[in-house]
């Protein structure tokens, strides 16, 4: 079994398509890590505010059929696959990390350069995994998050 961690994220009904998606990664993956949701700004274009969280579960499905289960979640709900890359999202599931394993080719991506990028990504994956050393820096993700500039989260009431 290996572990894995999930950013999870929404800007169109927000709280349904999060509560849907967790239902649905569950009933695929068992028992969820689940960081606190967080509220932040759209980055790369103007739109409505985005809810972020991170998850983790430990699994002994392959990278390439954990990522597949995560598209068709997407799809599921209404993701379209095609569009601008910064736009708005019903849902949004990356894969950040899959054990300490690296990799990076055109469909997978891991460690996600996101996680160094973002504190909205960077923030939750440290509050469930902050031991846990980045697979290609070396330090652990809450001496990571300590030496990230923004710590602008604001965390949302969000029942889940």
């Amino acid at each position: 079994m290996v572990k894995v961690f999930v950013s999870v994220g929404s800007n169109i009904d927000k709280e349904a398509n999060i509560r849907s998606a967790l239902l649905s990664l569950r009933d695929k993956f068992g028992e969820l890590l689940i960081s606190t949701v967080y509220e932040n700004p759209a980055v790369g274009f103007k739109g409505d505010n985005f809810h972020n969280l991170v998850i983790g579960f430990d699994t002994d499905r392959t990278p390439e059929d954990v990522a597949e289960v995560l598209r068709r979640i997407e799809l599921r709900q209404g993701r379209k696959r095609g569009e601008a890359r910064f736009a708005p999202r019903t849902l949004d599931l990356d894969l950040l990390l899959y054990g300490d394993l690296v990799i990076d080719h055109q469909d997978l991506q891991f460690p996600r350069d996101e996680i160094s990028r973002y504190d909205f990504v960077l923030g939750p994956l440290a509050e469930l995994a902050g031991d846990m050393k980045h697979p290609t820096l070396g330090i652990s993700l809450k001496d990571l998050w300590d030496q990230m500039d923004s710590k602008g989260l604001r965390p949302v009431e969000f029942e889940i």
